[in-house]
Order: structure tokens, then sequence, then C-alpha cells
């Protein structure tokens, strides 16, 4: 399967929240655009999840401890771990997620 990511059409998952999600057989990958204020509540899942800051600056609070993300840092979110976070300037990210992430479907 070949697709063009500027033929997926986003969807707002959350306020401020646009994401292209790419679902394979075990993994989905989403590339977020998000609005500057957009925040994630605290919540965890059962899925592995791989974040990629591509643009801007993003707060991000894995297990009580947050940090600042930027381009190019890479944070690894295990299963069930408790996790949320804040665009504090516009942003691109990137997640991948394994298992699939259903409710992104």
């Amino acid at each position: 399967m070949n697709l063009k990511l500027s033929e997926i059409a986003p969807k707002e998952i959350m306020p401020g929240y646009h994401g292209k999600m790419v679902h394979a057989q075990n993994m989905s990958i989403a590339f977020w655009e998000v609005e500057k204020g957009a925040q994630v509540p605290e919540h965890a899942h059962m899925n592995e999840q791989v974040m990629h800051v591509l643009e801007g600056t993003f707060e991000f609070t894995l297990d009580g401890t947050t940090q600042i993300y930027n381009p190019g840092d890479i944070v690894i979110i295990g299963p069930h771990k408790k996790h949320s976070g804040k665009a504090l300037t516009p942003c691109k990210l990137m997640d991948v997620f394994c298992p699939v992430r259903e409710e992104y479907r």
C-alpha cells in the first residue's frame, strides 16, 4: 500500500489537535498539527507510543515529570504510563502507536 500524506484528510481528535492517521496491521502513525495552547489531558492507554517533535515547542509530562521538547526530540511512552502535553507554540508532532490505535480509525 502506498499513501500520500497530502491526500489524507485530518481529523480533530481533541480541540486544537488535527491529525492525519495512517494504520498498518500492527501500528498506527499520527501526524499532528497542534494549535498553540492546545492541551491533551493526562491519560494512559494500552499502546506503546513514540512521540517525535517535528516543529515547535511542546511541554510534555510523563509519570509526573514535565519537560520541554523541541524539534528532533523523541519521547518513548510505555503502555499504561500516565502522560499529558501542551503546545507552547504551534507544533507538528508524529506519534507511533503499537498496537493499532483503534479509536483513531
